[in-house]
């Protein structure tokens, strides 16, 4: 524990830096929020394949959605416990260690300009030692090949990164520096990198050269529940805070949540879709297209586990179709179906389990008929069967059925996918009050640390659910829409391959 209960202290602050925007949040004792502010972050494409951010669009966001909340009336920064981080994983940044300028635009999770040499990596001879110790699959998506692509285009950078003058690290590391100048990531986010040993939890030396990253540019890996550092006071109002938390926003939401035990299961729907299954502190290794990782660590050593299937696009194909159309989505889907309109959302190849780093969006099944509304329906469907793809990948490497889905994220606030997702997988899904899952996984691992809460049991008690929808499709109905589904995805591979 980093310090003891404070009955002055009642509130605990959480920052989720996702893909898309950053919000603050603060909860009390009974993991109710309080408050909260979010703010949008631009994202560019500047060539096909490229994702890029600005990392000081990042911070310019996440301070102001700081001082949105702690400046309100009604909020006093002296009540803060601690503040917990969750963010976008994968993501590089690249920074000057003395300034704390970026050195270039961040490079996206969904980034998939080191296609080709995944390509080669995985025909290499280390293709199976990278897979056995790590637990990820050799993909674009992972952060090593970023890094390795920055050191080798930004002028200078290698030989500052050698030094130590130039860092180098995931979102997590980025905005510690900026808030605490503690130079530090976790277990989680470190295990999202191909670059660290799930096993030992510490980079891994011979992964290092093989990307010739040198170890002077990466952060110190700590627990996710440990403390990290002290944000500097003007930041948050004078205040003396700390961060005691930080994780990965899929494995926050997983612990906001309150899905502790072995077995259980979640599903955060944003701009991608992130299928976590705990699987406690038995690391399971996939045979059918899912990485092993890390869902916490705490300061006494112990480390949990979890299988995750990662789908690049699930909200962010509303988005596009939204933008393409027109048309705005609303709680509810429109019409009764999609009239035979498939889509694969494939716009920066596929994740889980296919892992096709060309594969391309595919729209199949139009008519003179077809309508914008059938668009926006089958986007919708398209992130129910995305997900029923990984539950089925994780269910043959667990040997058990998916007895009851969990469901969190913005879009799962619409009650038409819920409704499809329960009847496609034929189990009830289950919706929490709060669906700002990840938000309040930050806080919990926060609270968790400091003796906010009473630990890891404790919050499971805190999580509340909305609503459960239970399966009512035939399942002659099922096998054909997902017949369909399955087409148009072989369809969909490959495509960019040339």
């Amino acid at each position: 524990m980093t310090q003891s209960r404070d009955p002055e202290r009642t509130i605990i602050g959480a920052i989720d830096l996702g893909t898309t925007g950053v919000r603050f949040a603060l909860y009390d004792r009974d993991a109710l929020c309080l408050a909260s502010a979010h703010r949008e972050i631009p994202i560019e494409t500047p060539r096909p394949g490229w994702v890029e951010q600005d990392p000081a669009g990042m911070l310019e966001a996440t301070l102001a959605v700081l001082d949105d909340v702690l400046s309100r009336d009604a909020m006093h920064p002296e009540r803060l416990a601690a503040i917990g981080i969750a963010n976008q994983r994968e993501t590089v940044i690249a920074w000057n260690r003395e300034t704390g300028r970026a050195l270039h635009p961040a490079i996206v999770w969904q980034d998939q300009r080191t296609a080709e040499r995944c390509c080669a990596l995985r025909q290499g001879d280390l293709a199976e030692t990278i897979v056995s110790r790590t637990g990820l699959s050799i993909d674009p998506y992972f952060s090593a090949t970023k890094m390795e692509w920055l050191l080798r285009h930004v002028p200078g950078l290698r030989e500052r990164a050698s030094d130590g003058d130039a860092l180098l690290g995931t979102v997590d590391a980025w905005l510690l520096w900026q808030l605490t100048r503690t130079y530090a990531t976790d277990d989680t986010n470190a295990s999202r990198t191909l670059l660290f040993d799930v096993d030992r939890r510490r980079w891994d030396e011979e992964l290092l050269a093989l990307f010739e990253i040198p170890r002077a540019c990466l952060p110190e890996v700590r627990p996710s529940l440990s403390a990290f550092g002290t944000v500097q006071p003007e930041l948050v109002s004078g205040a003396e805070v700390q961060v005691t938390g930080v994780l990965g926003d899929q494995q926050a939401s997983l612990l906001g949540q309150g899905l502790t035990e072995p077995g259980e299961a979640q599903v955060t729907w944003g701009t991608g879709a992130f299928f976590l299954m705990n699987t406690g502190k038995a690391r399971v290794r996939s045979t059918s297209g899912l990485v092993s990782t890390i869902a916490y660590t705490t300061t006494d050593a112990s480390t949990c586990y979890a299988l995750e299937g990662s789908v690049f696009v699930a909200g962010a194909a509303i988005q596009w179709v939204r933008e393409m159309v027109g048309q705005p989505i609303g709680a509810h889907a429109v019409v009764d179906s999609s009239d035979g309109v498939v889509f694969v959302p494939a716009l920066t190849g596929l994740g889980a389990p296919h892992w096709d780093p060309h594969a391309r969006g595919l729209l199949i099944g139009l008519t003179r008929g077809t309508r914008r509304e059938h668009l926006v329906r089958a986007a919708l469907e398209a992130i129910a069967y995305q997900t029923h793809d990984v539950v089925r990948a994780m269910e043959r490497d667990v040997g058990e059925r998916v007895t009851a889905l969990h469901v969190g994220g913005g879009v799962a606030r619409n009650d038409f996918l819920c409704q499809f997702q329960s009847d496609i997988l034929g189990v009830p899904v289950i919706r929490p009050q709060d669906s700002e899952t990840t938000a309040r996984g930050a806080a919990f691992a926060a609270g968790i640390t400091t003796g906010f809460w009473g630990g890891l049991r404790a919050v499971r008690t805190l999580a509340r659910n909305d609503r459960r929808f239970e399966p009512t499709m035939s399942s002659g109905v099922r096998d054909r829409l997902l017949d369909d589904w399955r087409c148009a995805v072989e369809r969909a591979k490959g495509w960019d391959a040339s």
